[in-house]
């Protein structure tokens, strides 16, 4: 708890520097505080070059964060989460902590220079970093190193968007993809932390100006629900396009990857010389959508100018995150459809900004499938309980048509497409690549459903396992019963405890004999026994059991080939 506390005061202290990095970065290079926010103005210091310069930023930035990257850091090339979320999967949670600084310097750069990219990546980077550090200088063990990780992750979420609730989400739900009680409690001192430093330097107030949120009308929420499909569909397709476009970069360049940056930096300007717009992370434009100060044509142009910029900025090199470009998306797609349905249902639609907002969460949702961050951070943002239930209906609409249309997201897609399975074995290792068919042992006797606790306290002590199978009167297996959950039945009251097995079965995960070893240690992991059926394909019956000892079987067999 004390180690998180001081990674999430990292994190804020990182969050701190990154923002002075790239509000110093942006001035130098468009001589603005965000040049988003004055679209298609000349550089002040430059007055020949009017609005032409922004033709020059991008190559200037790449030609000083290209070689930085390629030098010292070449993970911190891109939107940054993917590699945190390798890290804490299948390295243990180390991450080398000369990628704090060099991802601090090279997304500020980037974005300073008029990258089309956000600063979520960047900053759950440098926490996580800052947070693998602190645990291999204070030697902690594998599991808190990876729980430091996320601590980082949460503090740097926290800090930068001034939203401590959506922090500690986003590093259980995509980081650590697990909830614990310890999880919960470590990230939220790492948050909390970080949320305070960051009030006193930044203020209490969200990092985005957002309008009221009000539903006038109960049709709405149909309304609300068809945007939530669509929004999927949008992000999804963005997660295809922004892959696609960086295939496309790997698939021209031919040079030096130091200098890739520079050059291609030449065609983002050119995005940004038609779309200026497109600079930067786009606040502002954000902003101004979401209280209807664009027409449908141009809400559309500048979501079709966000993909391609975005994809752009990641395709030729640049660092930084996706988790703004999908706000943006979302926020354009959601006002071109909320003026859309104004129009046609002008006494039931209600206000443009209602429908931005919940687009939003939609399309980060269906791009990113965390819809616990998604409902989280937008609340946060409005700080206004109304938007929940469309929010939630939105969101939960969203995240159940992308795992329809699309088994990655836009985080574990960059891994698989390296031929990295998050689920899978890592690449070398000793164990995680065997079928469970081949490393499983007999199984145990299973106990009947009807006997009582007694009994089956009794058996479970002679069995040597934690726990065993159950099956009911026919014999068809029903679950698991763990010794666990016996002992403390048997501690409790006689009068309110559970008196048989089958009171207290539970089914697991299903393991089957063709699964991986890899994919089958998460559920194994995570019962309460100390192992699991096996289960054939055909009828889902138990064909043997799958413990720890088994799996460390499966290694040792490994090591000796």
């Amino acid at each position: 708890m004390a180690l998180a506390t001081i990674v999430g005061a990292g994190a804020d202290a990182g969050s701190v520097v990154f923002r002075w990095c790239i509000q110093t970065f942006t001035r130098l290079f468009s001589g603005h505080a965000d040049y988003a926010a004055s679209p298609g103005s000349g550089h002040p210091r430059l007055p020949w070059l009017g609005p032409y310069f922004v033709l020059l930023a991008p190559v200037l930035g790449g030609l000083l964060y290209g070689p930085l990257v390629n030098r010292f850091a070449r993970e911190a090339r891109g939107h940054g989460v993917p590699e945190v979320m390798l890290a804490v999967a299948q390295r243990g949670g180390r991450i080398s902590p000369k990628v704090a600084v060099v991802k601090t310097l090279a997304s500020a750069l980037t974005i300073g220079s008029g990258g089309s990219v956000g600063r979520e990546g960047p900053i759950v980077q440098i926490g996580s970093a800052l947070g693998s550090t602190l645990g291999r200088v204070a030697t902690v063990t594998e599991g808190q190193m990876k729980l430091l990780v996320a601590c980082g992750a949460a503090g740097g979420i926290a800090a930068t968007f001034n939203a401590p609730l959506a922090g500690v989400f986003f590093a259980l739900e995509l980081i650590l993809g697990s909830f614990s009680t310890e999880a919960f409690g470590a990230t939220v001192l790492a948050s909390v932390t970080a949320g305070v430093i960051g009030r006193a330097a930044f203020g209490d107030v969200a990092f985005l100006d957002l309008p009221d949120f009000h539903v006038d009308h109960l049709a709405q929420y149909g309304l609300f629900a068809v945007l939530g499909v669509v929004a999927a569909v949008v992000g999804v397709g963005f997660s295809r396009f922004l892959y696609w476009v960086e295939d496309a970069c790997d698939w021209v360049w031919r040079g030096p990857e130091w200098l890739r940056p520079a050059v291609g930096g030449l065609a983002l300007g050119l995005v940004l010389l038609v779309l200026p717009e497109m600079y930067g992370v786009g606040y502002p434009v954000l902003e101004k959508a979401t209280e209807g100060g664009y027409a449908i044509a141009f809400l559309l142009l500048l979501l079709v100018g966000k993909m391609v910029a975005t994809s752009l900025t990641i395709g030729i090199g640049g660092s930084g995150g996706v988790f703004a470009p999908s706000l943006f998306i979302g926020a354009t797609l959601g006002a071109a459809y909320g003026i859309g349905v104004h129009d046609l249902l002008p006494g039931t639609a209600g206000a443009v900004g209602a429908y931005a907002l919940v687009a939003m969460g939609a399309v980060f949702a269906g791009a990113a499938r965390a819809p616990i961050t998604a409902v989280v951070i937008l609340f946060e943002l409005t700080g206004e309980y109304s938007i929940i239930l469309p929010l939630m209906l939105a969101i939960a609409l969203a995240t159940t048509v992308s795992r329809l249309l699309s088994r990655d997201t836009i985080y574990t897609l960059k891994l698989r497409r390296r031929g990295v399975d998050l689920d899978g074995p890592a690449p070398g290792a000793r164990i995680g690549a065997q079928r469970v068919g081949a490393v499983m042992e007999p199984l145990p006797s299973p106990l009947p459903s009807s006997i009582g606790l007694s009994e089956a306290a009794h058996l479970l002590s002679l069995s040597g396992h934690g726990a065993l199978p159950v099956v009911d009167e026919a014999g068809h297996y029903v679950g698991v019963i763990s010794a666990q959950s016996v002992a403390e039945a048997l501690s409790e009251q006689p009068e309110t405890a559970p008196t048989r097995v089958a009171q207290l079965t539970e089914p697991p995960a299903p393991v089957t004999v063709d699964q991986s070893l890899a994919q089958a240690l998460h559920t194994l992991l995570s019962a309460a026994g100390t192992g699991v059926p096996v289960l054939d394909n055909e009828h889902g019956r138990p064909v043997g059991w799958l413990s720890h000892q088994s799996a460390l079987r499966a290694a040792h067999t490994a090591s000796s080939a």
